[in-house]
């Protein structure tokens, strides 16, 4: 299975990405990125609103690690007073210390009511300018992607949602519409059906799945390699953090753990649609 996805623009990244939202909310996040960095991780997401794009920015130089072999994900959120897509995207750059994002992602739509036509218009600019070498969204549903779809030269790319196995039913709808466009879907929270929801239906079909990998791989698999793994056999982009070496490893070994068979894939998902 690749390492990478390909993305509808002709472009690819990383399938799994080291974030910097939640427990890193406005903290300095420049060791944390050096040591994903370190332990192998490419792929690095954060946004405007986590307020720590600047350690970001500093962690990644901390880690000396060339600019091409990185992948950089920002999104914006609310815009100030004369401020657009692109101006916001300058001054996450400047932050940054890069010229440029391989993806750049509108945060919410709830933002933008009634502008989301106009804001994607500049986000294409930003594109066209090589500001940003991929667009998209983040937390869009149906709706809002039909409206920015009505007017786009260039489709979202990605569209960023919470997603797990409790989830996964109800998230159907954006689902397939990402599909008919050929939008990858970019998961944040995977892993909260272990550490956030636990005692779930979900358990005990994770814990038998973690079993047989085991078995089949002859070394240790864990719980959260298991849903890490449901998330990329269903095509999606995983996010997920850790403060944690051994965790960033963990994560990134998930791609040599076998993959699940059709049935472990269906046994996940139907107890995942018993809670939501």
């Amino acid at each position: 299975m690749s390492h990478f996805i390909r993305l509808n623009d002709g472009n690819q990244l990383p399938w799994i990405a080291f974030g910097t939202g939640t427990e890193w909310y406005r903290k300095d996040v420049s060791k944390p990125i050096q040591m994903a960095i370190e332990n192998g991780f490419t792929h690095l997401d954060t946004a405007q609103i986590y307020g720590n794009e600047e350690s970001v920015g500093r962690g990644i130089r901390a880690a000396g690690k060339p600019r091409s072999h990185l992948y950089i994900t920002t999104k914006f959120a609310e815009l100030q007073p004369g401020q657009t897509a692109k101006t916001a995207l300058r001054l996450s750059l400047r932050k940054l210390g890069v010229d440029y994002v391989d993806s750049y992602l509108v945060h919410s739509p709830k933002n933008h009511s009634g502008k989301l036509q106009q804001v994607w218009k500049d986000m294409e600019e930003c594109k066209r300018e090589g500001l940003a070498r991929s667009i998209g969204v983040s937390n869009f549903g149906v709706d809002e992607l039909d409206e920015v779809l009505a007017v786009a030269a260039i489709p979202p790319a990605v569209n960023q949602i919470q997603l797990h196995p409790y989830l996964w039913k109800s998230a159907q709808p954006v689902i397939q519409l990402h599909e008919e466009h050929d939008i990858v879907t970019s998961s944040y929270g995977g892993l909260s059906p272990l550490f956030r929801l636990p005692g779930g239906p979900v358990d005990a079909a994770v814990k038998q799945i973690r079993a047989r990998l085991e078995r089949t791989r002859g070394a240790p698999v864990s719980e959260g390699q298991v849903l890490i793994k449901w998330l990329k056999q269903n095509g999606v982009l995983v996010v997920t953090t850790t403060s944690k070496a051994e965790r960033v490893r963990e994560y990134l070994d998930t791609a040599n753990v076998p993959d699940l068979t059709d049935e472990e894939m269906a046994l996940i998902e139907a107890k995942g649609s018993e809670r939501h």
